[in-house]
């Protein structure tokens, strides 16, 4: 319960096109049943009528107004990693960051989408074959989910992304890691996907302000499972279409609530419900 002596905590979300996001009212309810008063504010580059070259400006702004914290979403999970005074090794390895928190002048960046996305996955698709998969995207999130494939038992991911040159980049760390066997960098969509037993979308290509299809609908087929990251809107025209040829979907919403919880941890030092988390994101529009 909250009340007039309740600590307060001032968070926000940077990125392009999150009017939609369910961030701020995550972490505000959970803030709320933890008795701490969260205040979550959008920081959209596009209402702002901003690029991501003003991450500098914003993030000095923030410190400056007292905000705790901040979530990072696309175009910026690489980009403000020079901005930075620390990472966590989770995101010093993916060379992407979600979460930074802001703390005695300092501003340490984690990244929780790479565990995000695996709670998620290992939640709303336990059983499937994971010989091969493909991956739509090497961006930041692109970095985060390709290291959750590989640490759930995927035996060989291919990626692809519209700039081959950063497909290629992120397949080279991976194999540092994983092994150079076991991720490459795709060259032909057409015949991965013919050979894979499933499809992880990574790139903004379906959200609310980037609408249609990342891949050519001919290539979907039956018996194909595929993992959507966005979630806003949570049934997007890839799961749509897959569902209607029979294909086993899983969509973004449990990445976004499985990586707040690690955020608002991070954020708070307070340990969050995750069930009761995943209770309030269904609840939301």
């Amino acid at each position: 319960m909250i009340d007039s002596t309740s600590p307060s905590l001032l968070l926000g979300l940077i990125g392009s096109g999150i009017q939609a996001s369910r961030t701020p009212a995550l972490h505000e309810r959970e803030g709320a049943e933890q008795g701490l008063r969260v205040i979550y504010k959008l920081i959209d580059l596009d209402q702002l009528l901003l690029q991501a070259d003003a991450l500098p400006e914003l993030l000095q702004a923030a410190e400056r107004m007292g905000f705790a914290g901040l979530n990072i979403t696309h175009p910026c999970k690489q980009l403000i990693i020079s901005l930075l005074d620390e990472l966590s090794p989770d995101a010093s390895a993916l060379g992407a960051v979600n979460t930074v928190v802001l703390r005695d002048g300092r501003r340490i960046g984690h990244n929780t989408d790479w565990w995000g996305f695996a709670e998620n996955f290992r939640r709303g698709l336990p059983d499937v074959k994971r010989d091969r998969v493909v991956q739509l995207g090497a961006g930041g999130a692109g970095a985060a989910v390709a290291h959750a494939a590989l640490t759930l038992g995927t035996d060989h991911l291919v990626i692809f992304d519209v700039d081959p040159d950063r497909a290629r980049r992120l397949a080279a760390d991976l194999a540092t890691r994983f092994g150079a066997g076991r991720v490459e960098a795709g060259e032909n969509l057409t015949t991965a996907l013919a050979a894979a037993d499933g499809l992880v979308h990574c790139t903004p290509t379906g959200m609310a302000n980037h609408p249609g299809l990342p891949l050519p609908f001919e290539l979907l087929r039956p018996g194909l499972w595929i993992a959507e990251i966005v979630y806003f809107p949570l049934e997007t025209d890839l799961l749509r279409m897959g569902r209607a040829l029979g294909c086993r979907t899983l969509n973004g919403g449990g990445m976004a609530v499985f990586q707040a919880v690690e955020a608002f941890r991070l954020f708070t030092g307070v340990a969050p419900d995750a069930e009761r988390m995943l209770r309030h994101f269904s609840t939301m529009g």
